[in-house]
Order: C-alpha cells, then structure tokens, then sequence
C-alpha cells in the first residue's frame, strides 16, 4: 500500500505519553498489564472525565486532529459540545479513530479504535481503499469495553500489530464514564465521512473537516449510556467537509443521503414509533450487538459539503432536539 510522511501510532504516542505522565490532572490510572504493554484505565475504575476525554479523542485521531470542549445552546438546553478539527481527514478518521476491530477472547469483548488498525489493517477493505498501511514498533489502540482486557487479548493485539506486548499501549473505558461519552461525540466528523464513503464520495478529495456534538449527561448502566452517545450524533451532531467535486449534481444527491434518518433502518423505525427513534430502541432490536445495525444509521444529523471546485454547499439533515431531550431524561 502507500507510504505517507505521517506515522499515526508515533503521533499518538506522544499523546499517550502526555496522558501517563499527568495522570493525576487526567484522573487516569495507569498501569502495566503481565505481558508488559502500558495500560491506562480513563473511566473503569478511574475517574476519567473532560481533560480525558479530549486527549483520547486526539489520540484516536492518530495525533492529526484537535478536539475543544465548549457549551452549546439545543433550543433551551445548554449542553457541553466536543468540537473536532483536522486537515487530514482520511487519515485522521477513518484511517485511526473509526471503531473497526472488533476485539475478543474467551468471555471478553470490546470495541478497538485508533491508530494499531492501520498496522493490523482493521478492516483491510478500508486501508486498501485509503492506500494506505502503517510499520511501527509501537501500537496504540482505544478500547470501548466495560472491563480491562485479558493477557489473552492483549498478547492477540500484539501479534496481529506485530509488535512485542510491552510495546502495546491501550486507553480503556466505559460509556458510561465522562471520558467516554467524550470521546464518542468527538466521533462526529469521522461518523459523517464513513458514511459519504459508503455513498460513494472518495475520502481522499476531502481536503478539511470540522463538527462538533453534544455531550450526553450520563448514565450508569452501559445499554442507556451507548443509547444516549449514539443519540447526541445522529441526533444532535453536525458535520462539515471542504472538497474537490465535478459534479454538482452528484455531489448534491450524496450529501442529502448522508444524515442518519435517510438510513432506511432509521425511517422503517420512524413508522413503527410515529417518531424518531432513540437509538436504544434500535440497539435493543439488533440485541445490544452494535455490528447488527445497519451502517448508514451512524451519521451525524447534519451533514454540509462545500465543493471547492465550484464554490457552492450543499447541506442535509436537522436536529431532532425532542429526542435529545428523551435521551436527557427530560
């Protein structure tokens, strides 16, 4: 595949190192697991909260996007906002920080995101599509999981990033914890460019990207929390992309495809309920396995394209703040 200037796991490393070596200001607890890798617990047992949430998500970016935490006002709710940037938006997203490995062993499961995918090429598809492929002698994955990983698992990812464990460095939470609610709605951009992917919109001619969601209030019990993240994207978040395009016309018809109720799931859902659903509704249909839904869902409500070439946006999609609201307990 194709070489690049950029290393992605280097790039979060020094990220990494950062979050180690201020882990009393991250309230992270880090620790060494049997085989050696480096392990940072931001919302198990440990604390985590908003200075984590924003180091990880710069983390998942592979170091090549910046993330800010700001109020935004939702008609007459204020809620805390994860604003994402990044120049490099292939790279960043969908080559580091989308959730495309699914991790397992023996009783264990989680969702990996991060730059170890671009070496352990998690899913192959998406790299070759990118061109793109990664050699380091540090592997550094994000783990979305609800307990810290076995040796068994640990001593998988190594192998399959062809590294020794003690050069394996993994972020875990909960959704249920700050740092990971956080992290999901920083997930904003790279949800909206996955699907103009899936639409046919080469990620490559996206030149810049920047969006930002709410984040959630939180709750204790995993089901509701990965509930309430997914709601404040596909019903709260916007997404924007600069690009170079041909065709108007085309680019037009992609990007009104592109917002989260045009998924067909999402509007055969809408009539059984009368409503927008929350996704809970739909996590529970497809039996709380997050790979049973269908893909084109996991959009932000808004997405916008201004086209370089010609110098015209296009923009589809609103937020549905009642559902919101539903996800508040309000």
């Amino acid at each position: 595949m194709g070489s690049s200037k950029f290393n992605l796991n280097l790039s979060a490393f020094k990220l990494f190192e950062r979050l180690c070596k201020n882990a009393q200001e991250y309230s992270v607890l880090v620790e060494k697991t049997k085989c050696g890798a480096t392990l940072v617990d931001a919302g198990l047992e440990a604390k985590g909260g908003f200075f984590a949430g924003e180091i990880i998500t710069e983390i998942c970016l592979g170091g090549l996007g910046q993330v800010k935490i700001f109020p935004v006002q939702y008609e007459d709710v204020v809620l805390p906002s994860v604003y994402v940037q990044t120049d490099h938006p292939a790279l960043s997203t969908l080559g580091s920080q989308f959730a495309g490995w699914q991790v397992k062993s023996e009783g264990y499961r989680a969702i990996g995101s991060g730059p170890a995918r671009a070496i352990a090429l998690k899913p192959k598809k998406l790299y070759r599509k990118l061109n793109y492929s990664e050699q380091a002698d540090k592997a550094v994955l994000v783990l979305e999981t609800e307990k810290k990983p076995p040796e068994e698992a640990v001593l998988m990812i190594a192998e399959k990033c062809n590294v020794k464990p003690e050069n394996v460095y993994l972020v875990v939470f909960s959704t249920t914890s700050l740092a990971g609610s956080t992290q999901v709605s920083g997930r904003i951009v790279e949800t909206g460019l996955h699907k103009l992917e899936r639409l046919g919109l080469d990620p490559l001619i996206v030149t810049s990207a920047w969006g930002y969601a709410p984040i959630i209030p939180l709750h204790p019990k995993s089901g509701e929390a990965m509930g309430r993240t997914n709601d404040a994207i596909l019903y709260g978040g916007t997404a924007n992309y600069i690009v170079n395009y041909d065709d108007d016309e085309e680019l037009e018809n992609i990007v009104k495809q592109a917002p989260s109720t045009s998924s067909k799931m999402m509007q055969e859902a809408k009539e059984l309920a009368q409503k927008n659903p929350r996704f809970l509704d739909i996590f529970k249909e497809a039996g709380f396995d997050f790979y049973k839904i269908d893909p084109n869902i996991f959009a932000p409500a808004i997405v916008s394209i201004n086209n370089l070439k010609t110098g015209k946006t296009f923009r589809a999609g609103k937020f549905d703040i009642l559902v919101m609201k539903e996800s508040l307990g309000l």
